[in-house]
């Protein structure tokens, strides 16, 4: 029952991702408010990533990321983000389905080595908290990145105030 609706949120959730990564043109990839903050091509990048670890936080107890492997795409166009976020999503997919739901409530921990950098807490938590709220966040981000950049975003829980004018 929990795996359903978690499956259900993240398809639906996949798809907005998907809408916003592709309203973002070449054009505003390298923008940054600020100097010290990620541009839309990093943080695009960032949310394509988020999904490469489902596995990590689903399939196992320990998501040991010292020995994950990564390998980013070249962010210089947003058709190579997309491309990456297609396959890590395919990926996020099968990891949810292949989860086992008994384990939701095992205690999960991210480190590197000895080191602990999330956790302990509840599987189910670290799904919701480490992986669905941080995407949206990050995501929250870009499409701040892009108003600031004139561009349009599209509506992810409706219309947007643009779409709402017409």
């Amino acid at each position: 029952m929990i795996k359903q609706a978690l499956l259900g949120e993240f398809l639906y959730e996949a798809e907005n991702t998907r809408k916003l990564l592709q309203a973002i043109p070449d054009t505003a990839l390298e923008y940054r408010p600020q100097p010290h903050l990620w541009s839309v091509a990093q943080l695009a990048s960032h949310v394509t990533a988020i999904y490469a670890w489902y596995e990590g936080v689903f399939g196992v107890d320990v998501f040991d990321f010292g020995s994950f492997h990564y390998k980013r795409e070249d962010h210089s166009q947003i058709a190579n983000i997309i491309a990456k976020f297609e396959e890590n999503v395919a990926k996020a997919k099968k990891a949810i389905e292949a989860s086992d739901e008994s384990t939701y409530f095992n205690e999960w921990v991210m480190k590197s080595g000895e080191q602990v950098f999330v956790g302990p807490m509840p599987k189910v938590q670290a799904i919701r908290g480490f992986l669905y709220n941080h995407l949206y966040h990050h995501r929250g981000e870009l499409v701040a990145h892009l108003r600031a950049t004139g561009n349009a975003v599209p509506g992810l829980y409706g219309p947007t105030y643009e779409q709402s004018k017409k």
